[in-house]
């Protein structure tokens, strides 16, 4: 059987640099190698590529060697080059999260250098990132949210703007406390929560470290809800799972780094309609966002009504050995090494579908 030659692309610029190399490890140890030749492809914090060699054993992390000889060229039509010539390369596996890995960057990268690649595509990345737009989509297509405002840093540096003044507003709106994230990051990165006035200024600086444009939001006595969906044009929502944070709230340490940072129930303790109802929710918050490959979508189920509200949606999910995503697909049916096939798969068949489409008059 002739292998498929996969680039596994991993680090990246962003502030979950080490999440991407402890999921690229995990992701690496799970490929067949009986169906796939693997090229490790390490991003650095600085955004340069180089290609590594094989690692010997692989733990929980994934390390990148930055050695200047190994730099790689992204050539446009032509794909990836070394300074020993052309990389073979029948589909990228994407596993960077957040900012440039999860926002639409790199999947035009790879869509210019004519490379198909795992997930979600240009557009379903976009909108996917941006919380604010994500849940104005979700909105209109009458899908729940938690109710939100975003402000721009720009709004704040007008004559007008006054932040006790914002403040103020909010909480009229939405009473304390309040959570405070940027629009455009991922995995709780910049994410505060605000009981009083001086966390919220506190959160609101926080936040704008990070992004331009941030998202508020009520509290909700919530339990925490999450959903894996994958597919391309018929996407399949798998059963969901729980969380039972053991911090204040699901923050960056507890998803990736404290191994005790959670409970993972899986599947939730959720009745058979309730299930059912997030998987359809799940399902139509994929679609509407243009979704593909994967994702997994976030949920909160308010304990005082039992109504669930979507959260937010992440096209490149964790693979480390305690992220929710491969565990609730191995939980309905689909085992890791299984599950990255089939990405692959529905990736090559993505590349296929637009190499059919026409983009020249003539």
């Amino acid at each position: 059987m002739n292998k498929l030659s996969v680039a596994l692309l991993y680090g990246g610029r962003s502030g979950e640099h080490e999440v991407s190399l402890r999921s690229a490890a995990s992701v690496y140890k799970h490929l067949d190698r009986d169906k796939y030749y693997v090229h490790l492809i390490g991003i650095s914090h600085q955004g340069v590529w180089y290609l590594q060699d094989p690692p010997g054993e692989v733990d929980d992390v994934l390390p990148i060697d930055d050695d200047s000889s190994h730099m790689i060229s992204v050539v446009p039509g032509k794909g990836l080059s070394s300074n020993k010539g052309p990389i073979a390369v029948d589909i990228v596996l994407p596993i960077l999260h957040g900012t440039f890995g999860e926002d639409g960057t790199v999947q035009g990268l790879l869509e210019i250098a004519d490379l198909p690649y795992a997930g979600s595509d240009v557009g379903g990345s976009y909108l996917s990132m941006d919380k604010d737009i994500t849940k104005i989509i979700w909105e209109h297509h009458g899908l729940p949210v938690v109710p939100f405002r975003s402000l721009r840093k720009a709004e704040t540096e007008t004559k007008e703007f006054s932040l006790e003044s914002f403040l103020e507003e909010m909480k009229k709106e939405f009473d304390l406390p309040l959570f405070i994230k940027p629009s455009q990051c991922g995995s709780s990165v910049g994410v505060s929560r605000a009981d009083t006035d001086e966390q919220f200024k506190a959160a609101v600086e926080g936040a704008f470290r990070y992004d331009n444009k941030i998202l508020i939001e009520p509290a909700v006595n919530a339990r925490e809800v999450e959903c894996s969906v994958v597919g391309n044009n018929r996407p399949e929502a798998f059963p969901p799972g729980e969380l039972r944070p053991s911090h204040e709230f699901y923050d960056y340490d507890a998803k990736y780094i404290d191994p005790d940072g959670a409970a993972l129930i899986i599947p939730a303790d959720l009745k058979d309609e309730e299930s059912a109802r997030v998987r359809e929710i799940a399902e139509k918050a994929y679609a509407v966002l243009g979704c593909c490959g994967m994702s997994r979508v976030d949920f909160f189920m308010d304990k005082d009504s039992g109504e669930f509200f979507l959260n937010e949606i992440n096209t490149i999910p964790g693979f480390t050995s305690i992220s929710m995503f491969a565990k609730m697909c191995d939980a309905g049916g689909l085992p890791y090494a299984e599950l990255l096939d089939r990405l692959i798969v529905l990736g090559m068949e993505k590349f296929r579908e637009k190499r059919e489409l026409t983009f020249t008059l003539n």
